[in-house]
């Protein structure tokens, strides 16, 4: 099969963009790597656009992640050879994907790269804080305790991920049976009132109910419009998420709407301070722990915070100095951090923060779906308002008229 490329040359630094052929995706890496290149992309030709497809389907989840780490941690800690525990761990990895990153990484090891080195040929499967980790590890020969440390630190972070995906699934099931109703409504119980206004001559359909029909027949006539409308709406929205001015918008809504903001904020300190007080306990410095958040917290204003806040520290401030008065920190965080500094004791007291926001972010999933469950039911009695009147105002206005013709 013919691969295209981009990959790094070390010489130079310079971005290489080519062809290879080869039998599978790992014969086109190690063709790659013979060429004295470092691979960081390869697709299989006429993927391009689909690729994203294949990345789904072929995709390592967290739970994948926190296996390997605890795998490999356990092996390397009985003392175990570092290629040998990955090859052992490979052949118990049911994830192909996974399974074939860890052949690669083997290779990478056997050619002389440090295990850090060789996971960042793979930034969409080991995160900037999963390889510092690492790094950290090697360098003070813990390799076992850093890996421990990232097993735990992923299955918080997928913990609390999923409470809040959770929180939202019921909003969204309803939303879909709401518009699915809806539409049946419109699009068949709608025309047959018309049916029958058609068969009374001077007959006049209420303004509710003409708008309403309006609407049905576009839908029934011209439905592939509506279908290429949504398609293009979609890909446009996915084309602006790829985007720094779409992603500052999305994640400035999720710090600023109601009512999410507090959840959001709070999700995105237990992060932040989880993070830190992983890598501080692995021995990372203080400035290579805040750039290493900052890209890893997820979110750009956050990010741009941490940001801020590095060049503060470097200028010599505490820590805490540099995130007080930041309105993309709550109050809580500097205050917990400076009683850190101040005994010597950060790195537990970013951990007992974390814990604190971790189960705050409980209560706020809580609040939100108590506050979501009315407003749904509100605005599905709206909806059900407007529906069953449609309907009706043409039957009473027959009756009236029926009534009046009698009399």
């Amino acid at each position: 099969m013919n691969y295209t490329y981009k990959a790094r040359n070390p010489r130079d630094n310079k971005i290489i963009t080519s062809k290879v052929q080869a039998e599978n995706q790992n014969g086109a890496y190690k063709a790659i790597k013979n060429l004295g290149l470092t691979p960081l992309e390869i697709n299989a030709e006429g993927s391009g656009s689909f690729a994203f497809i294949g990345d789904f389907m072929n995709r390592v989840s967290i739970n994948d992640k926190v296996l390997f780490s605890r795998q490999l941690s356990t092996l390397i800690d009985a003392g175990l050879p570092i290629v040998q525990s990955l090859n052992s761990v490979a052949s118990q990895t049911k994830n192909k994907k996974l399974k074939t990153v860890i052949g690669q990484i083997v290779t990478d090891v056997e050619g002389g790269l440090s295990l850090s080195k060789a996971m960042t040929n793979f930034p969409k499967i080991f995160s900037p804080v999963y390889i510092n980790l690492i790094a950290a590890g090697e360098t003070s020969g813990t390799i076992d305790k850093a890996l421990e440390r990232i097993a735990n630190q992923q299955e918080k972070d997928a913990e609390i991920i999923s409470k809040v995906r959770g929180a939202m699934i019921y909003p969204a099931i309803v939303m879909l049976v709401m518009v699915g109703v809806v539409t049946f409504m419109i699009v068949t119980v709608l025309p047959q009132v018309q049916i029958l206004y058609d068969g009374l001559p001077g007959a006049k359909l209420p303004l509710l109910t003409t708008v309403l029909l309006s609407v049905s027949h576009f839908i029934i006539k011209d439905w592939w419009i509506v279908l290429i409308a949504l398609g293009v709406l979609i890909f446009v929205i996915f084309q602006l998420l790829r985007t720094k001015k779409g992603n500052k918008i999305v994640d400035t809504l999720k710090i600023r709407s109601w009512p999410i903001k507090n959840l959001m904020m709070k999700l995105y300190m237990a992060r932040f301070t989880r993070m830190c007080s992983t890598l501080i306990a692995s021995g990372v410095p203080l400035i290579q722990v805040l750039e290493i958040t900052a890209k890893s917290v997820n979110n750009v204003i956050i990010e741009g915070s941490i940001t801020k806040a590095i060049t503060k520290v470097k200028g010599g401030k505490s820590l805490s100095e540099s995130i007080k008065g930041d309105p993309n920190f709550l109050v809580l965080v500097p205050n917990m951090l400076s009683i850190g500094e101040e005994s010597g004791s950060l790195e537990q007291m970013m951990g007992k923060t974390a814990e604190y926001y971790e189960k705050e972010v409980d209560t706020e999933i809580k609040n939100v779906s108590t506050i979501i469950e009315p407003v749904m039911m509100i605005i599905l009695g709206v909806v059900a308002i407007i529906i069953v009147a449609a309907v009706l105002l043409p039957i009473y206005g027959l009756a009236g008229n029926s009534n009046f013709t009698g009399n």
